[in-house]
């Protein structure tokens, strides 16, 4: 018996948005890099995510080391974007005066 030996692509693709997916699953390659910079062991994040299975989450961790500082950019390039979107986000729905809407609508409510 003779063992083949296939390099197999990493179990990682872009879904519309950019987001990069492990596997056929919504998890994203910036939760399992940000659990395995925790110390957090394959077994384990697969223990978390169930919807993972344990070859992609190994194959996605080597990918990273591989690929560290690829996928470094990409983690700032998707923070960058999470922080915009926050601000837009808060601009167009302060929370402050939602706080105020939702106290005005208490009171009138107990005055009633």
């Amino acid at each position: 018996m003779t063992l083949t030996i296939v390099a197999e692509p990493a179990p990682l693709k872009a879904n519309e948005d950019g987001v990069i997916l492990v596997g056929n699953t919504r998890v994203t390659l910036d939760t399992v890099v940000a659990v395995f910079k925790q110390g957090v062991t394959a077994e384990e994040i697969v223990y978390r995510y169930p919807s993972l299975n344990l070859a992609d989450v190994y194959a996605t961790i080597a990918f990273y080391l591989n690929h560290q500082s690829e996928v470094e950019a990409y983690l700032q390039q998707r923070q960058q974007q999470s922080r915009e979107i926050r601000a837009m986000n808060q601009a167009r729905f302060d929370p402050q005066g939602l706080r105020d809407r939702l106290l005005a609508r208490r009171t009138e409510q107990e005055e009633c």
